[in-house]
């Protein structure tokens, strides 16, 4: 790409990165960016070395808050990046937030998560009479639904990352025709089908072996509907769990419910893509969720995918490589699903194989190509309204 023609990029978000959820987004988009002859600027608090080191990459660092709470950290954050890109929003083509993070307009607005839909979804835990906690989780919720309603309202161009928060943006009042849903991606080189290595997490070689993967500390991931629904299952299916143990319910729960001996508690799991080959199924009935990342990759890893209609991600599963229930306490439902996979191997390597096909549909590297697409289709609207409005005073001077 000549230098005329390249694009001149500024992305907002806290983290950019590999290893985290909408940080690697980021980090895929700019990664296609710089690959296609293009200038990345990034207001954020971190930014992989990697990208740090690339002459076309700027870094305008903001620096984390000590403020006591996420709450004041994040306005914090949304003040200082706002006054920066106020004062050089000129030198961009494009400005790409990520839901609300800056007090600032923008062209892209790539949504992660819907404060508001999360808190009317039915199955939001918190309340202002719970204490101190509860309305600390009430408040901040209620003020960041808020400030993202204030944020998509003032961008051009509003990018779900799903239909499900696509439907969760239209409850906001945000016109559909500034909507387009662009599902995140999957390193399917990375999780892809092999070898199991059992032995290395201290699995068991013969049982049908689940997998959940998530936050333990929270009722939102829904882990006590896997474990109720696997006491309903043969003893031969056990699960295999990912996720920090320290302060979560869950240990005793398998205890009180009888499946102590069939649920292996993993902790925090460094090697996915090595665990995701040892299992034979993903199970995953988050009760909120906008695009599930390690779902794409339990596809990606050819895993059989059971989950919930409320979990993100879930629109892009069918029959042929997974089981999507209605609702996430649907536990009975759950157990049916489970055992249905469990009881025949050969249907799960079945599924387990479309699984694989479809998570090719889904890289990353097509994820970024429609982002690419999109900052380009606004580059050249606006070009064309410069000559538009540049075409008339031409004419006044001939």
């Amino acid at each position: 790409m000549n230098a005329a023609s390249a694009l001149r990029v500024l992305i907002v978000t806290h983290v950019v990165r590999d290893n985290d959820g909408q940080g690697r987004v980021n980090y895929e988009i700019a990664r296609a960016l710089l690959a296609a002859g293009h200038h990345v600027t990034i207001v954020s608090s971190m930014v992989a070395p990697e990208l740090l080191a690339h002459p076309r990459v700027r870094h305008v660092p903001i620096r984390e808050s000590r403020l006591p709470s996420r709450l004041l950290q994040y306005q914090m954050f949304a003040i200082k990046s706002a006054v920066w890109i106020r004062a050089h929003r000129r030198e961009f083509d494009i400005v790409h937030v990520n839901g609300f993070i800056t007090w600032t307009r923008a062209d892209v607005n790539a949504v992660h998560f819907v404060h508001d839909g999360w808190y009317r979804c039915g199955f939001y835990p918190f309340r202002l009479a719970d204490g101190w906690y509860g309305a600390y989780q009430v408040i901040y919720t209620r003020l960041n639904a808020w400030c993202e309603r204030w944020a998509f309202r003032r961008s051009r161009v509003v990018v779900p990352v799903s239909h499900k928060v696509g439907e969760e943006v239209r409850a906001l009042g945000i016109e559909p025709g500034s909507l387009r849903v662009i599902h995140n991606g999957v390193d399917a080189c990375q999780f892809s089908p092999g070898a199991s290595e059992r032995d290395r997490f201290g699995l068991p070689g013969e049982p049908f072996m689940l997998l959940f993967a998530g936050d333990l500390r929270v009722s939102r991931k829904n882990l006590d509907a896997v474990l109720r629904a696997l006491a309903s299952t043969p003893a031969h299916v056990h699960l295999a769990v990912a996720g920090i143990l320290r302060n979560s319910p869950y240990p005793a729960l398998a205890r009180e419910l009888g499946v102590a001996d069939r649920v292996h508690f993993l902790d925090l799991v460094k090697d996915m893509p090595a665990l995701m080959r040892s299992v034979d199924a993903f199970v995953f009935p988050s009760r909120y969720e906008a695009m599930s990342l390690v779902m794409l990759e339990a596809l990606a890893a050819g895993l059989p995918v059971i989950t919930v209609a409320t979990a993100g991600g879930s629109e892009v599963i069918d029959s042929r490589c997974g089981v999507v229930l209605e609702s996430p306490e649907d536990v009975e439902g759950l157990a049916s699903a489970v055992e249905r996979v469990a009881r025949d191997r050969d249907y799960a390597r079945e599924m387990g194989r479309a699984a694989r096909e479809l998570a090719k549909t889904l890289t990353w590297q097509a994820m970024a190509e429609r982002y690419l697409a999109l900052y380009e289709e606004i580059a050249r609207s606006d070009a064309a309204r410069r000559a538009q409005v540049a075409a008339p005073a031409m004419s006044a001077r001939s």
